[in-house]
């Protein structure tokens, strides 16, 4: 199955990523309409960016109410965590697919009968989601179907963490940028940073609103998780990192607003530049280090020497110089001060660098 995905790991870029592997994918296993996710390591939740195949990008909302609000099959969550993270709709029911409020409420209207989902899964933590759907009248997927998804699955997942590898200093960009949206999850009011941090959001499906503003759906997804957490249909948080066209690191967290007889009422988003320790993890992650080598970045990045590294993590000397030799090969740099830039300072504003000292 390599070549399968070898080009499309050869990509520029998550989008380009995902459209070569999906037109490869479909000579094998096909499909009539597909969603590609990118999600956020540590909460499981859509992302930027996101492709979408013939599917309208409004029926975001009832699709994600499916998955956050029923206790369905085949939940993202858990495929997260299953021994084989590649599931049928059809398969899950028992070829009852009636049974399941996604397939009553998102998938025949739109005229599709069954829906195969994916998670990619790398380092033990989700990276990203397909969503395959076949046409009513087409056959069911198989096992055969899920065992050529899950062929490509690790490859791709791979990938997707080391785009996170930094890119070149951007300046500064406005913020923190606020929406709110309506019990309804519809977007009510918007600041003008929050406009102008939105237009910086790499291209993807999106909900066009009364104000004009498009909401990709990677924010609505997380207003809805939002709004899942307050009526205890979720747990976690509703907050995502995304990436700007220019390379820039975002955080997104929506938190419910309550009236004073304690009801949901609205829902509050806020945009804002990431700080260097929300994406500092991410970096790191994307080279591919185990749990000591960022035990020991991190105290290279706070500028101790070998012998103080030992100490605080009751290593030898000897074991410290090897541990960074390897961590020198895997972000191919040869110093110290090379892999602090190019893991940290090469990635924010020069005054970036200062925080990272006082961690």
């Amino acid at each position: 199955m390599g070549n399968l995905v070898d080009r499309a790991v050869r990509a520029p870029d998550a989008l380009a990523m995902f459209t070569e592997a999906s037109a490869r994918l479909r000579e094998l296993v096909p499909f009539d309409a597909a969603v590609w996710r990118t999600t956020d390591p540590d909460t499981g939740l859509m992302t930027s960016p996101v492709r979408t195949e013939n599917l309208d990008d409004d029926g975001c909302a009832v699709y994600w109410d499916c998955e956050l609000f029923a206790e369905d099959v085949n939940l993202f969550r858990d495929l997260a965590r299953s021994k084989s993270p590649v599931a049928s709709l059809r398969a899950a029911t028992g070829d009852l697919p009636r049974r399941s409020k996604l397939y009553h409420d998102y998938l025949r209207p739109r005229g599709l009968a069954d829906e195969l989902r994916a998670v990619m899964r790398a380092g033990g933590r989700p990276r990203g989601h397909i969503s395959l759907f076949r046409a009513q009248g087409k056959p069911a997927f198989d096992q055969r179907d899920s065992s050529v998804v899950e062929s490509m699955l690790v490859p791709l997942a791979k990938r997707l963490r080391s785009f996170a590898e930094p890119g070149a200093v951007v300046p500064g960009s406005p913020g923190p940028g606020l929406l709110i949206f309506d019990s309804a999850d519809h977007l009510v009011s918007a600041n003008d940073d929050a406009v102008d941090l939105l237009a910086e959001l790499p291209e993807g499906p999106a909900v066009r609103t009364a104000l004009g503003v498009r909401v990709p759906v990677w924010i609505e997804s997380t207003v809805i998780q939002a709004r899942a957490i307050a009526q205890e249909h979720a747990r976690g948080s509703a907050r995502i990192r995304m990436r700007t066209r220019a390379g820039r690191w975002l955080v997104c967290h929506a938190s419910c607003l309550r009236a004073a007889d304690g009801l949901v009422t609205s829902t509050a988003v806020v945009i804002e530049p990431a700080k260097v320790s929300e994406i500092v993890p991410l970096i790191i992650d994307a080279y591919g280090l185990s749990e000591r080598e960022l035990e020991i970045t991190q105290c290279v990045a706070r500028g101790l020497a070998t012998a103080e590294i030992a100490e605080q993590l009751v290593l030898s000397p000897h074991t410290v110089r090897d541990h960074i030799k390897a961590i020198f090969e895997k972000a191919g740099v040869s110093s110290r001060g090379e892999l602090v830039g190019k893991l940290f300072t090469e990635h924010y504003e020069p005054l970036a660098a200062k925080d990272i000292v006082r961690q």
